[in-house]
């Protein structure tokens, strides 16, 4: 095993290496660094796989922001080498930095890519219509629970001329909306002095031709500030939907989670933006069985997320990991039945809340941007609203990478039904 820059030129046999695949665990960031890297691959001259049929090199994008990631991570490598032990495959991300002791052990892996936190842009988004858009990594936080400030480092922000070329590049290629993604994408510009904020990011990608929509990935409570809000309301461009991780509801348990806010403040945040934008979509993310999260706690937490009555709510169980706060100081307390009961329970408000929220939108007009057509198979396309409401279309025309104008019938599990107007 050895580490290499991805543009080397891979021999197998004596021969150049020319077909290619490509694996991605985990976050927007993770998904855009493999598209930068498949770039750089593409660039040489690979052609991309997509198929069952064996590849010359397989490249794996891991994750280790939980145990589970850890594990689906390796098990990803060896599945690869056991279906096609002929390929070079190649393996960098989050669990690369690290343990990649560890990972260079696994059977099969030839090559490890250090992670470069802003490679070479990309002007693709293979298999997608909406491109994400990296213009920050790292975080300064430091949540108790969570390794990602010691395997991503500090935040650090891409510069606002690399980003605007990326985007017009991006609208060239026909996609219609970016997804500005980062590790803490609200710390953009904060290593900088502020020269520029997320702010300015979104006024000068505003005036990009054939771009339609600019949505942004997770952002701290912290950095929601009243220019942003002002900027979502006025926006003809900018997506009406925030995700704002929570976390908890117990103030206890923030305080323990290091999150630097209480229940209150994160309720009166929900309020203060709903006062300026009144149906605008939130989405968050919940970490059950914190050590010390007791059935009060717990019940914060429920109580909390009934009132913000989210359009969906991301549940992660706590996974402790090593070298973190938390798995120094806090024993877990919460046994895996209790948890799985409460992650349960957490599911069934999460549903409840989703279909309140949506069933505001009915027999009302949105524009849907689709991403999968009906295949001729059960008649519906599938597409996003700009409030980030999943919607089945009911129609056999191919829309794909389309904005078209829909009406909204009727709420299904996980999204909405329409059709054409």
């Amino acid at each position: 095993m050895k580490t290499v820059n991805p543009s080397t030129q891979l021999r197998i046999n004596g021969e150049r290496s020319r077909t290619i695949k490509f694996y991605t665990l985990g976050c927007k960031v993770n998904q855009y660094d493999t598209q930068s890297i498949r770039h750089r691959f593409i660039q040489k001259g690979f052609t991309e796989l997509y198929n069952g049929m064996p590849a010359d090199v397989c490249v794996v994008n891991t994750c280790t922001v939980t145990s589970i990631a850890d594990r689906k991570s390796r098990q990803l490598i060896k599945s690869i080498n056991r279906e096609n032990p002929r390929a070079k495959i190649i393996v960098t991300g989050c669990l690369v930095q690290k343990d990649i002791a560890s990972v260079a052990a696994i059977n099969g892996v030839d090559i490890i890519i250090p992670k470069k936190f802003f490679p070479e842009g990309i002007d693709n988004f293979s298999k997608r219509t909406r491109a994400f858009l990296k213009i920050q990594d790292g975080c300064d936080n430091f949540c108790s629970y969570c390794k990602v400030p010691y395997v991503r480092g500090r935040s650090r922000s891409r510069d606002l001329s690399k980003i605007i070329a990326e985007a017009r590049s991006l609208a060239g290629a026909g996609f219609k909306e970016v997804v500005l993604c980062g590790i803490c994408l609200g710390a953009y510009g904060k290593d900088k002095g502020f020269q520029s904020d997320l702010v300015e990011v979104i006024d000068n990608l505003e005036h990009i031709d054939g771009l339609m929509r600019i949505r942004l990935s997770s952002i701290e409570p912290g950095d929601i500030n009243d220019d942003l809000i002002e900027k979502i309301s006025k926006s003809h461009k900018l997506c009406p939907h925030l995700h704002i991780p929570l976390q908890s509801g117990s103030d206890e348990i923030l305080k323990k989670m290091n999150r630097n806010y209480n229940r209150n403040q994160y309720l009166e945040l929900i309020n203060k933006i709903r006062q300026s934008i009144p149906d605008i979509a939130i989405t968050t993310d919940v970490l059950v069985g914190f050590p010390g999260e007791d059935k009060r706690s717990f019940e914060d937490t429920v109580d909390l997320i009934k009132r913000i009555t989210p359009l969906k709510v991301h549940i992660f169980p706590y996974s402790l990991r090593e070298g973190t706060v938390a798995a120094r100081e806090f024993k877990s307390t919460v046994p895996q039945s209790v948890l799985k009961q409460r992650i349960s329970s957490l599911k069934r408000i999460a549903q409840k809340t989703s279909f309140d929220y949506r069933k505001q939108f009915l027999n009302k007009y949105a524009n849907v941007l689709i991403e999968e057509d009906s295949g001729k198979k059960d008649g519906f396309c599938k597409g996003w609203t700009d409030r980030y409401m999943k919607v089945l279309v009911e129609s056999t025309m191919d829309f794909r990478n389309s904005l078209i104008r829909v009406k909204l019938l009727k709420i299904s599990a996980d999204a909405v039904i329409a059709k054409p107007c």
